[in-house]
């Protein structure tokens, strides 16, 4: 059988805008993974303030969301996005990395369940939080 970790980095290489943003797995294991995106000025939504696009926020933590759920020792396949619900607490700070790490914490037959958050430096205040649900694709 496979390495499904391995299986979970190379289909996130593999996105286009995975690798346009800038994103890496730093840790992916049994329903569980971080992604780090590196601060860069083209994903900045707020020019005079130099804040990230919540946009970029939401792909990170999605993109998360679905590497934790592929890592999942449940989940036969693929995924896709069915449902991702995002709180922002705050801004990202101008000029440093976000982390994004999600753990898959339920998973029937045709969906996982996924909690996930967004952090900089500052690890005691989450950026954003999200839930989502994802297919469960069958092999």
């Amino acid at each position: 059988m496979p390495d499904k970790t391995q299986i979970a980095r190379q289909f996130i290489k593999a996105i286009p805008h995975a690798r346009e943003l800038g994103m890496e797995i730093t840790k992916i294991l049994d329903g569980e993974a971080e992604i780090t995106m590196q601060y860069d000025p083209r994903l900045v939504g707020d020019p005079k303030t130099g804040v990230l696009h919540g946009g970029a926020v939401s792909a990170l933590m999605d993109t998360c969301g679905g590497a934790a759920v592929m890592s999942h020792p449940d989940a036969p396949a693929g995924t896709a996005t069915i449902d991702l619900r995002i709180e922002y607490m705050r801004a990202a700070t101008p000029g440093q990395a976000l982390v994004a790490r999600a753990t898959c914490h339920q998973i029937t037959r045709n969906v996982a369940f996924v909690r996930a958050v967004a952090l900089d430096d500052d690890t005691s205040r989450p950026v954003a939080t999200a839930t989502g649900a994802f297919t469960v694709e069958q092999a």
